[in-house]
């Protein structure tokens, strides 16, 4: 059995470089892992709790240090809503407020072992901010592209952090462009989307809700922007099945606010790769990305009958960060994108529901009364 994975060019098929961090290849392909990781099953004494009580399922070289502020380990809360049941995976208690944590300690060990000291990242602020800290914690040098509206909080936690902050004035896509040219001068771009390394990160979200759950859930809902995280949980759960240690795979909902959902017309129109949209400003700040990383490895699935897309309004939204903070869930509105198949009582749910709570409501600034 292969343990490590093995990591190619979706394009060209190009592994990837045993020396030196490309964030993709030459050719202008993402690098993705062509063989994932096999699941191994954690030692009942094993330590520490969380991400790294997976170690062996990482997909790290051996000498990669272990970098952690306590990741994972996260509560799954049941909770009715809309008359339906549905478990909560509390993301939005990871040492920065957000699943991103997950793959940023499995990035940044593996940035450690092939001796990087300087990163760039962009990001609309979650990523930025947990990439920063574990860069502060790992002794690497950050600088983070944000737009120039992300909200204050994040900001305010990459800068806490040591990182050096670059505001990018206009949409999100700007952020994107500007570390494109910091990393074709040299730098090493330690992207949250395009490295593939953070991937067995969050595939550890997958194995503890079929720990928690003693099965995998019947349905999985997840909000849906570069694409990473739904990506990753199917890889996880992908690595389950290859193990024998489920029955079938989850039905996978992945959810886009309606001012940005390139995957869900590319759903609806039945097409394997995300198509261009016209955007504009949602609260889901945190999947306001035109240019998904993982988008065509979503469809493909999506169209194969393994989920669907759907599309959450921005009156959604409002509502369900209000009704979900009135129940005692504090969560940014992009997190809400998990909730919005709840109320929709033509979407199948097959129990049991799992949804992804991706962040804290404590990272916006965001004034909803």
């Amino acid at each position: 059995m292969m343990k490590s994975g093995t990591i190619n060019c979706t394009y060209c098929g190009e592994p990837y470089p045993s020396t030196g961090l490309p964030f993709r290849c030459a050719c202008g392909g993402t690098y993705d892992f062509s063989r994932f990781p096999d699941f191994t099953i954690p030692k009942a004494q094993a330590v520490p709790r969380g991400v790294w009580h997976f170690k062996d399922s990482l997909g790290l070289p051996a000498e990669a240090p272990i970098v952690s502020l306590g990741e994972g380990n996260t509560p799954l809360m049941p909770w009715s809503l809309h008359h339906r049941q549905v478990y909560l995976k509390m993301e939005c208690q990871n040492p920065t407020g957000s699943y991103k944590d997950r793959g940023t300690a499995v990035l940044t060990s593996f940035l450690l072992a092939r001796g990087v000291k300087e990163v760039v990242e962009d990001s609309s602020g979650n990523a930025g901010a947990s990439l920063a800290a574990y860069c502060a914690r790992a002794g690497i040098k950050a600088a983070i592209y944000i737009p120039e509206s992300a909200s204050g909080p994040k900001r305010w936690q990459i800068e806490r952090y040591g990182a050096e902050v670059h505001r990018v004035p206009g949409p999100r896509d700007n952020a994107a462009e500007a570390v494109l040219r910091a990393a074709g001068a040299g730098k090493v771009y330690a992207s949250h989307a395009y490295m593939p390394f953070g991937l067995t990160g969050i595939a550890t979200i997958a194995y503890e809700i079929w720990q928690s759950l003693g099965r995998e859930p019947g349905s999985l809902i997840s909000p849906v922007g570069h694409g990473g995280l739904l990506y990753g949980v199917m890889r996880g759960f992908d690595a389950l099945f290859s193990a024998g240690l489920i029955g079938k795979r989850p039905f996978y909902i992945g959810v886009q606010a309606e001012n940005c959902a390139p995957l869900v017309q590319a759903y609806r129109q039945q097409k394997l790769n995300p198509v261009k949209v016209e955007i504009s400003a949602s609260l889901a700040e945190g999947t306001h990305v035109s240019c998904l990383a993982r988008g065509a490895q979503i469809l493909e699935r999506m169209q194969n009958h393994q989920g669907r897309m759907v599309m959450g309004s921005e009156a959604q939204l409002v509502a369900l960060y209000r009704l979900s903070a009135r129940s005692g869930y504090f969560y940014e509105p992009t997190s809400c994108l998990s909730l919005v198949p709840l109320l929709d009582d033509k979407i199948d749910l097959v129990e049991p529901v799992v949804a992804i709570m991706t962040g804290s409501g404590y990272k916006t600034n965001i004034i909803l009364q």
